[in-house]
């Protein structure tokens, strides 16, 4: 009997880490089996946020993802672990990280088998991080890419660093995303990797000619030495140098990929099909035709983006900054106000209470415009509360026209008109907030005028494993 083919797929997302076991389903080349799978809450926004930054700072601790990660990891069953032949990681786009080379992590004795365990590192500069103002970012030179630049994005980030904080740029000599950092650790790469979906997720990318606007970025007096090597989409990064968990020393890990790319792959069957990714964010994706290639031109006005895929393709992706963050701040200032109240009340309690009481209330007249932390084509745009009568101020009725204002503002920026000009016949949903809110998925259901089925929560990670089950099992490396 053959060998088993075990895949161990890691998505790295804002708010939890995920992991799953996958092989192929018997007979059947294109189905597979998710074996086992878990998730941990990362709880990874930093304490204390770089001064300079100011309150516009969004930053995670990378102890605490990688701690997570640990506790995924150490959750899963030990013999299956052990039979893994390939490792495939997704992760948080945009976002920016730094290293030393050779100093990121340290390898301890963790039970059984070897972690690591972050050293050198700097805080993850998330995608949510506000610190570029409308002002600073139109200071900057304009990309040679048909792709804007935003707050949040890597290289935007690095130029602010760059002007603000300079000397913060000379304690390392590495930079990635975060999930980049975990496969640089698990490899032992001597200089970061990154592959093209997640270098465009940063500004300052050519996908057609797949490099960096190196003298654009050289002659504004970024630091280009620390930008990543780039790696096609579904290829090899390395080996594993050491054991991990029960995963043996040598199993192949494929470069990493971005969380959006790793969901769709995992839910998308027909060309047909749009993925609609409801975590913290939310992003609706429908693949464009073989040949497509987008304007080179970037407009920051546009709603809706295209995102290198694989195999030189690109996805249609309207990428909402509003999605289970607006109910997790919604969530916060209800149980703040209850502390202002005297009241001490979880918050998992209030979310439980709030999604049953809009699930009662089947409709409402109070309309919600959610964008708490504007859209990257609208980035001055805050949320908004209208059509307020005494008869539409119950938990139920506010909490279902907050969750029915998240579906409307993404059709704002994707009419759902046009995915039926683009030849889209099915809609299928995932993400952790989607997965877990039913009141959501009856908006979603109400919205689309199309047939939808819903994924799972850990659909990044799945796609991550079914990347390097399907692209790099039976390749050689390089």
């Amino acid at each position: 009997m053959a060998a088993r083919s075990v895949i161990l797929g890691i998505d790295l997302g804002t708010t939890s880490v995920k992991a799953a076991l996958v092989e192929s389903a018997p007979g059947d080349p294109s189905g597979f089996l998710v074996l086992a799978s878990c998730a941990r809450a990362a709880r990874a926004e930093a304490a204390a946020q770089s001064a300079a930054a100011g309150p516009q700072g969004r930053e995670q601790d990378v102890s605490r993802i990688i701690q997570a990660l640990n506790e995924c990891l150490a959750a899963l069953p030990q013999q299956l672990l052990q039979e893994v032949c390939g490792i495939g990681v997704s992760g948080q786009m945009h976002g920016v990280m730094f290293w030393k080379t050779g100093q990121g992590c340290e390898w301890t004795e963790g039970g059984a088998s070897p972690l690591f365990e972050p050293r050198a590192v700097s805080h993850l500069v998330t995608w949510q991080d506000g610190r570029c103002s409308s002002e600073f970012l139109a200071s900057l030179p304009r990309p040679e890419s048909h792709l804007s630049v935003a707050s949040g994005f890597g290289c935007a980030t690095i130029f602010w660093l760059s002007k603000n904080s300079p000397e913060f740029l000379k304690s390392y000599d590495a930079v990635g995303t975060i999930h980049d950092y975990v496969v640089a650790m698990l490899c032992g790469l001597p200089r970061s990797l990154m592959c093209d979906q997640n270098a465009a997720s940063w500004g300052y990318f050519n996908t057609q000619s797949q490099s960096w606007n190196l003298e654009i970025l050289r002659t504004s007096g970024f630091p280009i030495h620390l930008l990543p090597d780039i790696a096609e989409a579904g290829s090899l990064a390395g080996r594993t140098s050491r054991a991990w968990f029960g995963v043996p020393k040598g199993t192949r890990v494929g470069v990493a990929l971005g969380d959006l790319q790793a969901s769709v792959y995992s839910c998308m069957a027909q060309r047909t099909d749009a993925v609609l990714n409801i975590s913290t964010s939310v992003q609706l994706a429908t693949s464009m035709p073989p040949g497509f290639q987008p304007a080179q031109t970037p407009d920051p006005t546009a709603p809706v983006t295209y995102f290198p895929y694989f195999d030189r393709t690109y996805l249609a992706v309207a990428a909402s900054l509003n999605g289970g963050n607006v109910l997790a701040a919604f969530v916060h200032m209800l149980v703040q106000w209850m502390a202002d109240l005297g009241l001490e009340v979880e918050e998992p309690t209030v979310y439980s209470c709030m999604i049953q009481a809009a699930a009662q209330q089947r409709d409402t007249c109070l309309t919600i415009t959610p964008t708490v932390w504007g859209e990257r084509h609208l980035p001055d745009q805050l949320a908004s509360v209208t059509r307020i009568s005494s008869s539409d101020l119950s938990l139920g009725h506010v909490t279902r026209a907050l969750c029915r204002g998240i579906v409307q503002n993404l059709h704002s920026m994707l009419p759902f008109q046009q995915l039926k000009e683009w030849g889209v016949e099915r809609v299928i949903g995932s993400g952790s907030a989607l997965s877990r809110n039913e009141v959501l998925k009856q908006e979603v259901q109400r919205a689309f005028p199309f047939p939808v089925c819903f994924g799972q929560d850990v659909d990044a990670a799945v796609g991550a494993a079914l990347v390097m089950l399907r692209r790099n099992l039976n390749q050689k490396e390089s």
